[in-house]
C-alpha cells in the first residue's frame, strides 16, 4: 500500500497499478476532462494583480483516437470484467473509432483500476458534463452493477450567462452532473443537511420563547408504544413491553391534575415517552400546552440540523474571492467537503486520480482524512504543492515522480523538456511563460517576479527577472548572447539562465560581461545575467533578486484556521 499522504506526478493509469493495493481507499472523486474540445489555461498575475503576459495551457481537453486509445480498448476487452468489456464494444460498434471512443476507452480502463483499489464499502464521485455522461453512466453500470448505482447529483456551478447574445440557439449550461456509485450493498454514509427555507423556517417555527428563541409544537403521542422518540438527544426507551420509569414515584407530574401513564389521550394512541422523561421535559421548559392541557413539545429551530440533503445542489456558490486560484476548471471547497463528509470519516483515505489543482486533497485534508492525489503535470503538482502548504502550514507529505536527484532531472530533461521547464521554472521560484508551449517562446521560458525600486520618475514597482532554460547538453555562449539580447529587448534588468550542463568558463565571462544592475535605493547590486546549474537548484540557491518572494505571482491558497497535519495510519 502506498504510504499517505501523497501526490504523484505521473500517469494514473501505471500509478495505480504500481502504487495502490486491492481494496485500500475508501472513497475515489474523479473529475476528468470532459472532452469538451476546450483548451483549458491557467492564468496567472504579476504580484500587483494585474494578468500575466501569457496563459499557461494546463491541459488540453481533447482525445485522439491512435495507438494508446486503441491499446487501452484492448485492455479493457482483455480484462476478463465481460460486462465492461462488452458495453465497450457496442459503444464502439455505436460510436465508431472516433475521439469520444477515445475518452471512454482512456476512462473505461482506469475505471477497473479504481474500482479494484476501492474497499467494499468505498464510494466513488465521478463528476461530468453532458457530452459524455451519459456514456460513463452505462461503464460505471457495467463495472460497479445497476444496483450500485446510488445518485445522479445535478451541481450548478454558474449563475445564468446570456449564451442568447453568442448565438446559440439552445438552452443555457449551468450544470455539471456527479455519478455516485458504491461497491457493495453497504457503505460509508453520513448524512448531510441543508438549512430550512425562510418560508418554510418562519411557518412552521412561528412560535417565540421570551427568551425569543423560534419553535414548532410537536406531538407527544405515537400510534402504538414501542419507544421513546428521540427530539435531539438520545433518551430511554421501553424495556420488556413497559416504561422504563413508569413506576418511579420521584417524578412529580409535569401539570397540576395530568398524569403520564398509558392511556391513550386519543383514541388508539399512547404516549411516546416514559414518564421520567416526559418529567424532565417540563422541567427543562420543554413543554407547552394546548387549551385542554395536552402537552406538545418545543423543537427549536436552532437545535435542528435542517433537510437532509437531496441531490440537486444549488447551494454552493461558484468558486471566487481568495479561494479562486485561477486554475480552469476549479470546484469550490464547500463541493469537495460535502462529498468527503457524507462518504468517509475522519481517518479513511480518499484518492483523487485528476488531480488538478488539488481541491479534493484540500477537503480530505482539511476533515481529518487521508489522501492520495495524481496528476500528469508538473504544473498541477506544484499548484497542488503550494496550496497544500499555504492552507495547511505543518502538513507533511511526499511528491513522487518529480526529480530526486541529478540523475532524474537530467532524465526528465531528456525525455520530457517540457515538463523539466515547468519543473525547474517552478523549483526557482518563477512561472511558465505561455506554459513553454511549443512555438516561438521569443526566448523567454519564465519569469521571477521582484521588487524593483527606483528614484525619481524611474520604473518602479513590480519587475520581471527572464528565465530562458535549456535542457540539451551542449550549451555554449552564443546562449548567453541570446539572453542578453532578450534582456535589452524586454527592458529588462536580471536574466536567469538555466542549464542542465555546467556552463563553459567562456559563458561564465560572458555573462560578467552583462554586468550587474543596481538597485538605486538600497545600493544593493545583482549580476544581470545569473546562471544556475542542476547543482546550484538542488543545493538550495536560488536567484540573486530583490525581495525575492518565490510564490509571487501565483494566486495564495487562504490558510485554513486551526488545520493541522493528521497523523499517518502507517
Amino acid at each position: 500500500m502506498v504510504s499517505l499522504n501523497q501526490l504523484f506526478y505521473g500517469d494514473n493509469l501505471s500509478i495505480l497499478r504500481d502504487y495502490v493495493a486491492d481494496e485500500s481507499v475508501d472513497l475515489v472523486y474523479l473529475d476528468p476532462p470532459f472532452n469538451s474540445n476546450a483548451n483549458y489555461n491557467i492564468l496567472f498575475r504579476s504580484p500587483t494583480g494585474a494578468a500575466a503576459d501569457g496563459q499557461i495551457e494546463a491541459f488540453e481537453d481533447t482525445w485522439r483516437y491512435g495507438t494508446e486509445a486503441a491499446n487501452a480498448y484492448h485492455e479493457v476487452i482483455r480484462s476478463g470484467r465481460s460486462d465492461i468489456a462488452e458495453l465497450l464494444r457496442s459503444m464502439q460498434c455505436f460510436v465508431g473509432q472516433n475521439d469520444m471512443m477515445a475518452y471512454l476507452s482512456m476512462m473505461a480502463v482506469r475505471l477497473i483500476e479504481l474500482h479494484r483499489v476501492l474497499k467494499p464499502t468505498g464510494s466513488l464521485y465521478l463528476h461530468c458534463d453532458p457530452t459524455a455522461s451519459h456514456y460513463l453512466k452505462l461503464l460505471l453500470d457495467g463495472l460497479f452493477g445497476p444496483r450500485n448505482f446510488r445518485s445522479e447529483i445535478s451541481w450548478r456551478r454558474s449563475f445564468a450567462h446570456n449564451d442568447a447574445r453568442q448565438g446559440r440557439a439552445q438552452y443555457g449550461n449551468i450544470r455539471d452532473t456527479i455519478l455516485f456509485y458504491t461497491k457493495g450493498n453497504e457503505w460509508t454514509w453520513n448524512w448531510q443537511y441543508t438549512a430550512y427555507d425562510h418560508s418554510y423556517a418562519d411557518s412552521a417555527y412561528r412560535h417565540i420563547d421570551p427568551e425569543g428563541r423560534c419553535y414548532r409544537r410537536g406531538d407527544l403521542t405515537a400510534a402504538k408504544p414501542g419507544g421513546d422518540v428521540s427530539y435531539g438527544w438520545p433518551v430511554k426507551r421501553m424495556v420488556g413491553g413497559g416504561w422504563e420509569a413508569d413506576i418511579d414515584a420521584e417524578f412529580e407530574t409535569p401539570k397540576d391534575g395530568w398524569e403520564y401513564r398509558q392511556v391513550p389521550p386519543y383514541k388508539g394512541r399512547f404516549w411516546a415517552f416514559s414518564r421520567a422523561n416526559m418529567t424532565r421535559f417540563a422541567r427543562e421548559g420543554r413543554l407547552v400546552y394546548t387549551s385542554s392541557g395536552m402537552p406538545e413539545y418545543k423543537r427549536y429551530l436552532d437545535e435542528q440540523l435542517g433537510v437532509p440533503l437531496q441531490n440537486d445542489w444549488d447551494d454552493l456558490p461558484s468558486v471566487s474571492g481568495r479561494e479562486r486560484l485561477g486554475y480552469p476548471t476549479q470546484k469550490p471547497i464547500a463541493l469537495l467537503e460535502r462529498i468527503v463528509a457524507a462518504s468517509s470519516n475522519p481517518g479513511d483515505v480518499v484518492l483523487d486520480p485528476f488531480c488538478g489543482c488539488g481541491t479534493a486533497v484540500h477537503a480530505a485534508q482539511k476533515l481529518g482524512r487521508h489522501w492520495v492525489g495524481i496528476d500528469i503535470t508538473y504544473l498541477s503538482i506544484g499548484l497542488i504543492q503550494r496550496r497544500l502548504m499555504e492552507a495547511f502550514p505543518d502538513i507533511n507529505f511526499n511528491i513522487i515522480g518529480e526529480p530526486s536527484g541529478l540523475d532524474d532531472a537530467r532524465h526528465l530533461a531528456a525525455v520530457e523538456p517540457y515538463q523539466f521547464q515547468y519543473w525547474i521554472t517552478q523549483k526557482i521560484g518563477g512561472q511558465p511563460y505561455r506554459g513553454g508551449r511549443k512555438g516561438a517562446d521569443r526566448g523567454i521560458d519564465g519569469y521571477i517576479y521582484y521588487t524593483r525600486n527606483a528614484v525619481g520618475a524611474g520604473r518602479a514597482g513590480t519587475a520581471a527577472a527572464i528565465i530562458s532554460v535549456k535542457t540539451g547538453r551542449n550549451v555554449g555562449v552564443a546562449m548567453v548572447r541570446d539572453l542578453c539580447g532578450v534582456l535589452e529587448r524586454e527592458k529588462a534588468d536580471i536574466g536567469i539562465f538555466v542549464s542542465v550542463a555546467a556552463p563553459s568558463r567562456d559563458m561564465a565571462r560572458e555573462a560578467a560581461a552583462a554586468g550587474i544592475w543596481t538597485d538605486p535605493i538600497t545600493n544593493e547590486s545583482y549580476p544581470r545575467i545569473q546562471i544556475l546549474t542542476l547543482d546550484d537548484v538542488f543545493a538550495g540557491r536560488i536567484p540573486k533578486l530583490p525581495l525575492l518572494d518565490r510564490q509571487a505571482g501565483y494566486r495564495r491558497a487562504p490558510r485554513e484556521a486551526g488545520a493541522r497535519q493528521q497523523p499517518s495510519l502507517f
